[in-house]
């Protein structure tokens, strides 16, 4: 297994790794600055990152341009995924079906978290949206992920798988049995919805390196697991403190990420140091 972090503006470093022999990858995630106007710090004061724009079109033309070139260097079964605030998502959805094809749009997911709240007359903003779009959402890898069965459906089946069938225009849900006469299969559980309710990493959560804005690695693990395999490669363009090049070193994937901040790579590489104990961890500087 391997995991790279590349020092470096991540459009130049792409356009490198599309050069030949081209590098591929089944998933390009993609989790950039949200358009805050703000400076963020390391939980120690020192700069991070600037999230400062000359204008909000200035920012989605850098945004897209990379979201391009990552889209670019993915498999043909592999998909791309945009991590954005709703302020921004619905914006980056219209200028990504004109990129990469309406028709090749294959899900929003909501992050739905709890947080400290805003003081502010309005309903408060508890989520982040997830694009994601894919070549042929047939041909896309993708592993079908199952979350608990809800308390009314274990009391009315049991917790036994079911099936369902259309008799007379209507939907009809039946036991599925396996080939003895009274032994059931136990559902697995309820395919995974697209709004998924996760907590943000406290303060003291042990998995905080300092770095601002991480997010939690329940997050990416759940996407390598549904849009990945075992052996398969992951590109991060923006890795901040290292969090998908975590999971998919953990979960068996090769990983490629890209930051232009001496922070992040510093927080990253420490991040991965005891992951990675043989061969060289930085695949480029700038």
């Amino acid at each position: 297994l391997s995991a790279r972090i590349i020092h470096a503006d991540n459009a130049a470093a792409m356009r490198d790794l599309a050069a030949d022999p081209p590098e591929r990858f089944t998933l390009a995630y993609l989790d950039p600055p949200f358009f805050t106007g703000r400076d963020f710090e390391t939980a120690d004061g020192e700069f991070a990152y600037g999230d400062r724009w000359p204008s909000f079109e200035a920012y989605l033309d850098a945004l897209l341009e990379r979201a391009a070139l990552a889209h670019a260097l993915r498999v043909d079964s592999g998909s791309i995924v945009i991590h954005v605030d709703p302020t921004v998502s619905h914006y980056v959805k219209v200028r990504g079906d004109v990129l990469f094809g309406r028709e090749n749009f294959a899900s929003e997911i909501i992050w739905r978290y709890r947080r400290w709240p805003a003081k502010f007359q309005n309903f408060q903003r508890m989520h982040d949206v997830l694009l994601r779009w894919t070549t042929d959402r047939a041909q896309a890898t993708f592993n079908q992920l199952y979350e608990p069965l809800s308390l009314e459906t274990i009391r009315t089946f049991k917790g036994i798988e079911q099936h369902s069938s259309i008799v007379a225009g209507k939907r009809v849900l039946t036991r599925k049995r396996t080939d003895g006469p009274t032994s059931a299969d136990l559902s697995p559980g309820a395919p995974l919805c697209d709004v998924w309710d996760m907590k943000i990493l406290a303060q003291a959560h042990p998995e905080r390196t300092g770095y601002p804005t991480q997010k939690p690695e329940e997050l990416l693990q759940r996407l390598l697991l549904a849009l990945t395999n075992e052996g398969d490669r992951v590109l991060d363009p923006y890795c901040g403190s290292g969090t998908t090049l975590a999971v998919a070193h953990r979960l068996g994937r090769h990983a490629v990420g890209i930051d232009s901040g001496e922070v992040a790579v510093r927080v990253a590489s420490a991040r991965l140091e005891p992951l990675l104990r043989q061969g060289s961890l930085f695949g480029g500087a700038a």
